[in-house]
């Protein structure tokens, strides 16, 4: 007598909307009942208590759509110590990611029977179930920063009778593993800024790294890198991946108008004459140049009242770094110089001009244009190829009064 997979009806939905496309894939889905791998609370929104994430268990009517369906769901909040009344959260610090996001990342892997997997964010261990059915449970490695999150993934996955090595240490640094070079790495924590080196280290020749990369106000991207016989890494980004940064990553979650002291003693102030606005400039490119260019930054625009006006068409905006710097300036819609004020030990808007020339310099590239190389130095980011990089460091910040369109 034969039994539907517990994973049929995810495939089904996976398949026919053109996400699950590799059979060896197709297989895993089918085979694994994501349910399982499903704490007794999850945690979504709620319109009575704005701002909070609040628990859902199996008995609310939303949960069997929620679980069947194209979803990301939360799984902890608050590093497993919910901070409000009755359990609610105001951070997610690890979910089940949503399943076409989770197919999409797999097959950029191209991985194959015979390949080593290198998983960073074991997270609950459904996606190291999907490793461990396509490529078997001894070629998985997996490393997940929270020791309770490690062991709840591994009595998971042993109930699902996959039995991988599951190791407990930070990914953003170099943990312990011995168990020699990796064909692949799939990260399902997004790096910020900075690809960690020895994910590179780690890889064999050709190997293949798939990560969610976030710099600045940027939400996720999903990068591919191939590793090179060198010791470096290339690739380009391949699409949208929205992803918890990595623990050790994580930027302020205050309003950057927190960040902001405009009285402050040792405040400046002065005038600029590029458009403060262009720092929400809505291009994917130039968003990750800015985020790329000035490291830690974030920024927050605030339209003017609009039962006020005099002030019709006026701005504030608002742009901080992590080590204190922060900055505003007034932006009217009569042009000319821009009022600022400013304090720290960065002069944020002069990088933020050279941001703009630099990526002006290369006639404003958008995404697909833009690629990344990993090496000893760090993360660079370029345009067209690994000769192109964005640094406007080494031609001494220059500083244009470029026009935006």
């Amino acid at each position: 007598m034969s039994t539907t997979p517990p994973g049929a009806g995810l495939a089904r939905t996976l398949a026919t909307n053109g996400t699950l496309t590799d059979p060896m894939w197709h297989r895993a889905v089918l085979a694994t009942d994501r349910s399982a791998f499903l704490p007794e609370t999850i945690y979504g929104l709620d319109p009575a208590h704005p701002g909070w994430e609040c628990p859902i268990t199996r008995t609310d009517p939303r949960w069997d759509r929620w679980v069947a369906g194209d979803f990301a769901l939360v799984t902890q909040v608050d590093d497993g110590e919910p901070v409000g009344e009755d359990g609610r959260g105001r951070l997610p610090t690890s979910s089940i990611s949503q399943p076409s996001l989770v197919v999409e990342m797999l097959q950029a892997l191209d991985a194959r029977e015979g390949h080593r997997v290198l998983e960073i964010g074991t997270g609950t261990g459904y996606n190291t179930a999907l490793l461990c059915h396509a490529l078997g449970e001894e070629a998985v490695v997996s490393v997940e920063v929270d020791p309770r999150l490690a062991e709840t993934a591994v009595k998971n996955l042993a109930e699902a009778g996959h039995h991988p090595t599951v190791l407990t240490a930070d990914a953003a640094e170099a943990p312990a593993v011995s168990e020699g070079e990796f064909d692949r790495v799939l990260s399902t924590v997004a790096a910020r800024g900075q690809v960690p080196l020895w994910w590179v280290e780690q890889s064999a020749k050709y190997g293949v790294i798939v990560t969610p990369f976030e710099v600045g106000n940027t939400p996720g991207v999903l990068l591919r890198l191939r590793v090179h016989g060198d010791g470096t890494a290339t690739g380009h980004f391949i699409g949208d991946a929205p992803f918890m940064v990595m623990r050790s990553q994580r930027p302020d979650v205050r309003r950057v108008r927190e960040l902001v002291d405009e009285d402050d003693q040792e405040a400046t102030d002065g005038l600029i004459e590029l458009n403060p606005r262009v720092v929400a400039y809505r291009n994917q490119g130039w968003q990750l140049a800015l985020g790329h260019l000035v490291p830690g930054l974030r920024y927050a625009v605030y339209e003017a009242a609009e039962d006020r006006p005099e002030w019709a068409g006026e701005a504030t905006v608002y742009v901080a770094t992590p080590d204190g710097s922060w900055a505003v300036a007034e932006y009217t819609p009569d042009g000319g110089a821009y009022q600022t004020r400013q304090a720290g030990p960065r002069a944020l808007w002069a990088e933020i001009t050279a941001a703009a020339d630099e990526w002006m310099r290369f006639d404003a590239p958008g995404r697909d244009r833009l690629g990344v190389t990993v090496d000893e130095w760090g993360t660079h980011l370029w345009a067209d190829s690994p000769a192109g990089l964005l640094d406007p460091v080494r031609r001494g910040w220059p500083r244009s009064n470029r026009a935006w369109s």
